[in-house]
């Protein structure tokens, strides 16, 4: 391992420890974030209430020192409230740009699925291309920016579709779910004190442990990471053969390939090596491919899960030795 992968390596560890003082468990969930946050992707996180998602990624942005922005998503949100607006100041008998909520490092997108697809189309041009274009003027984002979307995967009621296009700009799906008993003994026991997760995140015992600027840096060195021809081979076959299952309706696109490639090298980095193995390809799969696929009204109706797919897949195509 080079010294760089072992620099990296070092500084993603240290801050999981900062991430752990606040947010206890979820250690698969913190890996996935840092994983969309390590590659300069977007990831939507789906949870029931109360898991800690907003409070995940408030810690993210403490710990890598990237500022933090919250947009809370209801019915009635028009896109220029994330975007912004021209107002129009009468002393000075001129237009101001009144900022949105978007110009931010780290965007929370809380339950995004409460907005229409006109409101969640403000994101997309974001998402994309880190920009925002307000009155036929481009303004540029961070180079860090990245949106972590909620929604809750049991209420309904009220909620509208993310739209493909949208959805495929999301490099991978998080799925949050409650901690284990004795992680949630801890956490019970820390509120009875002063050390509840809030307050922790308030108190200076959360220290930045990564800084905005070391972050591009630590991105470039991902090219380090060796992939060969075979694994790259394998990895395709994997997406393609998402496409021609027959329980599914719509498989992975070219952007889920992509996603694969980042996000099975940024996993490499994470376990400490400058290499990829096929492992790493089946650990990312599910959450890379999981939104990307739509499955057949007949298998879903038998109650086939995509994960379940996913699965067959990674046993059908043959591994590389």
């Amino acid at each position: 391992m080079t010294a760089h992968m072992e620099s990296i390596q070092a500084l993603l560890t240290e801050a999981k420890e900062e991430i752990a003082k606040v947010v206890i468990g979820q250690e698969e969930v913190v890996t996935y974030a840092l994983i969309a946050i390590f590659t300069n992707n977007h990831a939507l996180i789906e949870g029931v209430p109360g898991v800690g998602k907003t409070l995940l990624i408030r810690t993210l942005a403490r710990v890598l020192g990237c500022e933090f922005g919250r947009i809370q998503f209801t019915p009635d949100l028009m896109p220029a409230d994330i975007t912004g607006t021209q107002v129009f100041s009468l002393q000075t008998n001129s237009f101001t740009l009144v900022k949105g909520p978007i110009f931010t490092t780290f965007l929370l997108a809380d339950e995004i699925n409460r907005a229409p697809a006109k409101t969640q189309s403000a994101l997309l041009q974001a998402m994309q291309e880190r920009t925002v274009t307000i009155d036929r003027k481009t303004h540029v984002l961070p180079d860090n920016f990245a949106v972590f979307a909620t929604q809750n995967p049991i209420e309904y009621q009220g909620t509208y579709p993310l739209p493909e296009a949208q959805v495929d700009r999301f490099m991978i799906k998080i799925k949050m779910g409650h901690p284990r008993q004795d992680q949630e003994l801890i956490l019970a026991r820390r509120m009875l004190g002063d050390h509840s997760p809030e307050a922790v995140l308030k108190s200076e015992s959360v220290k930045t442990v990564i800084s905005s600027e070391a972050l591009t840096n630590m991105r470039n060195q991902l090219k380090e990471i060796l992939m060969k021809e075979e694994l790259i081979n394998y990895l395709v076959e994997i997406v393609r053969h998402t496409r021609s299952h027959q329980s599914v309706m719509i498989g992975a696109g070219p952007r889920a390939t992509q996603a694969l490639i980042l996000g099975s090298r940024a996993y490499a980095a994470l376990e400490g090596r400058d290499f990829v193995t096929p492992d790493d390809v089946k650990v990312m799969a599910k959450p890379v491919l999981g939104h990307r696929i739509i499955l057949r009204p007949e298998y879903e109706i038998e109650g086939l899960s995509v994960d379940e797919v996913i699965e067959q897949i990674l046993q059908e195509v043959n591994v590389p030795r």
